[in-house]
């Protein structure tokens, strides 16, 4: 039998599973796992589906017509507040997935190993009838890392209660930045290995983005410069989606200027191509890309404190670049205008 959702409010069981959350999951203990910078000891018996930029476990009961599903998202940065990291969370992976307009019933800031919990949640309909979506966000450390549960049964709350008690999360903080100044940076020289900080020409450099809705992991894309010796420079984008055609290439090459804290790009050549199934597909479309000269001020930071070095380009008009894309990066709960682009190696691997 279907339990009945439409006469059960959704405050009392969000307040029941936070309470819950506090006691030991000692009985439900098995195997622990982990996922980016959780750990977690997954739900007895729920199938299990990692789709990249998320985990989900979930769980079908056809003779009941019951379901639920919980979902752990890939950290990223946080702006800050926990109550802004909660709502842009719920607006990206709840309403903007599931259609629901209705304000979310929040429960007060908690306070856990140095993390700010926020957990909130509310009813809707779907195909199935009446469900609820728990959302709970952890801030903190520079992070933001996100639990979703969505069930139309009081049955699965034990294993959900369990599973969200269970979790525990590594403390990631933010290093100091380290600005490039034309005292302290050889530029642009691919021999600097004396000093405290990278140059441009060091390093490939890498920026990666996932993109992620309600049902996991929807695609990718990734972004890469590198910088030659001789002046010149190289940039690719690859980007993936799940559905065809599945991938869209772009690579650029042309000169680059140092002065100071400023690096002139000047594209010679620009080209893209989408193609079906797999990168090396006959291109289904095809053509040139306009060519535009960017600015940028640039600084080195060692993000994490781990003596892995990203580079930070901020347009100098402070306007997205049709190279780049969109601004994403959140440095100390600050947005900025800025692309963050990591040290790897020429094989795209982050350079220990």
């Amino acid at each position: 039998m279907i339990l009945s959702m439409k006469k059960i409010s959704v405050k009392p069981i969000l307040f029941l599973i936070v309470c819950l959350l506090s006691l030991s999951a000692n009985c439900f203990a098995q195997a622990t796992e982990t996922f980016d910078i959780a750990t977690f000891q997954p739900p007895k018996g729920w199938q299990r589906q990692d789709k990249g930029g998320a985990v989900i476990f979930k769980t079908i009961n056809e003779q009941k017509g019951t379901y639920a599903m919980i979902m752990l998202v890939a950290s990223g940065e946080s702006s800050g507040n926990a109550k802004k990291d909660f709502e842009v969370e719920w607006q990206e992976l709840v309403a903007g997935q599931l259609g629901i307009k209705g304000k979310p019933e929040l429960e007060p800031i908690e306070k856990k190993d140095g993390w700010d919990v926020l957990s909130g949640g509310t009813a809707f309909e779907n195909e199935t009838g009446r469900s609820a979506v728990i959302l709970r966000t952890y801030s903190g450390f520079g992070k933001t890392f996100s639990a979703a549960a969505i069930f139309n049964s009081q049955d699965s709350l034990p294993a959900i209660e369990a599973f969200a008690s269970s979790i525990e999360l590594r403390k990631t903080g933010l290093g100091k930045p380290v600005n490039a100044t034309a005292e302290n940076q050889q530029l642009p020289s691919a021999d600097n290995q004396s000093g405290s900080q990278p140059s441009v020409t060091q390093f490939f450099w890498k920026q990666s983005q996932s993109r992620k809705d309600i049902g996991g992991y929807a695609g990718y894309s990734r972004n890469t410069y590198h910088f030659n010796a001789n002046g010149t420079y190289e940039f690719s984008r690859v980007d993936f989606q799940n559905y065809t055609p599945k991938y869209y290439l772009e690579n650029e090459e042309g000169t680059y200027k140092i002065t100071g804290n400023k690096i002139t790009l000047t594209p010679r050549k620009a080209i893209f191509s989408s193609h079906q199934s797999k990168k090396e597909d006959p291109p289904l479309r095809s053509g040139n890309l306009g060519l535009a000269v960017v600015q940028y001020s640039f600084e080195f930071m060692d993000l994490h404190n781990d003596g892995r070095w990203s580079l930070l380009l901020s347009p100098v008009d402070g306007i997205e670049t049709k190279r780049d894309g969109g601004f994403s990066f959140i440095l100390n709960g600050e947005k900025r205008s800025t692309y963050s682009y990591a040290a790897v190696n020429a094989n795209g691997e982050l350079v220990p």
